[in-house]
């Protein structure tokens, strides 16, 4: 579609023209609540949904966003390149571009780590994952592939709080009715075939009375080095178990953090143009009249520019803030239990993004059922690990909007 229109100033007939064959082609073509669609006027950059008249007068008055050339929240498709290096548009909707996901997660790992005697476990992952990215849903399906639809399948699981087993249920329904749809068979395989994309977690063994964590030099210890509580839930299925090898087929840990990732999460934001954007929000877009709006205005922050200039001189620079709490998992109060978690929110983006569930990290999971009290540092450690890991290492992330290598740095206010 021409779009050459767009360059004219906009008080031109022509451009008054376009701007109404744009929105013909929108409510028609495009993504749509209601009688809305999304506002690509400068300052809506697609995130707010606005009516007809309402676009009509932003894009009269100011224009279109910077770099809006395809229409991909109002009907256009996007033909992709699957060469490596190629430029990659973000894109929405059933058309999931699960190769362009794979490309940014392990393309560039394998290409730095090749090796001549065979690929390296990223490298295998990647091509396993691509296989199944390649593969049709079904003969003739174009809109899905086995990888995008087990992903929105679990999508829906997590969302709807379904259980293992009426997931297993429904993929066995599914099969039943539809013999040639390949699709796993089970929740368990169904979580083995996504666990590359890097959504998983580390589970980590603590001592039951939360002295220490079984990880790193104590790893493979079986007491802890200072209570000496045992590592293991006394299970009377190993009593008559003569051989140690039997005995740890059924050992169950008494105790066990789960530890989700901090830094692939991160390097996540830097593989999309849109929120590799919206990272340096805090710098070049926010409003600086002195007014205390967001926390970039609070004397804390200003106070650690100072103190680290080179930190603050780089606008991506990732600032985090922390939060804990406590919740009963069972849904009751006559039960008293208290499992704690700990989010990680990214001040980087505008407060209307930050604030919002979608960007908000799970980073510790922590079982109850007692308060921790000054306990809780002995949890903190994988954490402090990856935050230490990021002020003094050098990450190269793929940002698709300036595609260049940065230091990527995190300071908790």
């Amino acid at each position: 579609m021409d779009k050459e229109w767009t360059k004219l100033p906009w008080f031109s007939q022509e451009y008054i023209n376009g701007v109404t064959q744009f929105l013909d082609f929108a409510f028609t073509n495009g993504r749509s609540q209601g009688d809305e669609v999304l506002c690509p006027y400068a300052k809506c950059k697609n995130l707010y949904w606005k009516t007809r008249g309402i676009i009509k007068y932003h894009l009269i008055a100011k224009g279109f966003v910077k770099g809006h050339e395809v229409w991909l929240h109002h009907g256009e498709k996007l033909q992709r390149s699957m060469e490596i290096g190629a430029g990659m548009e973000d894109q929405e909707g059933s058309h999931d571009d699960i190769p362009g996901l794979l490309h940014d997660i392990y393309v560039d790992r394998a290409e730095e780590h090749r090796v001549h005697e065979g690929p390296n476990d990223d490298a295998r992952t990647f091509y396993n994952l691509f296989k199944e990215a390649e593969q049709e849903l079904y003969p003739g399906c174009k809109d899905f592939s086995t990888l995008s639809f087990t992903i929105r399948l679990c999508l829906l699981k997590y969302l709807h709080v379904w259980s293992n087993t009426s997931f297993t249920a429904l993929l066995e329904l599914l099969k039943e009715a539809m013999p040639d749809l390949n699709i796993p068979v089970s929740f368990y395989k169904t979580k083995g075939m996504i666990s590359g994309l890097g959504l998983d977690y580390k589970k980590i063994h603590a001592c039951p009375n939360n002295c220490m964590l079984f990880w790193k030099e104590h790893e493979k210890d079986n007491s802890c080095t200072i209570c000496e509580a045992s590592r293991w839930k006394q299970n009377a299925l190993t009593e008559g178990c003569e051989s140690e090898q039997s005995k740890n087929d059924y050992r169950v840990p008494a105790k066990s953090l789960r530890h989700f990732p901090l830094i692939p999460r991160l390097q996540r934001l830097f593989m999309c143009s849109k929120t590799a954007e919206s990272m340096r929000w805090h710098e070049e877009d926010r409003s600086k009249d002195g007014k205390l709006r967001h926390p970039t205005d609070d004397k804390a922050w200003k106070d650690f520019d100072e103190l680290h200039p080179d930190f603050s001189s780089e606008s991506r620079n990732v600032r985090l803030g922390l939060t804990s709490d406590g919740f009963n998992p069972f849904r009751t109060m006559s039960l008293s239990h208290g499992t704690w978690h700990f989010l990680m929110m990214v001040y980087n983006t505008p407060p209307w993004l930050s604030m919002k569930h979608e960007y908000t990290m799970l980073s510790l999971l922590i079982p109850g059922p007692k308060s921790l009290g000054n306990d809780i540092d002995v949890y903190l450690q994988p954490l402090i690990e990856e935050l230490k890991e990021l002020w003094e290492s050098d990450i190269e992330t793929y940002d698709s909007s300036l595609n260049q290598t940065f230091r990527m740095c995190a300071t908790i206010l």
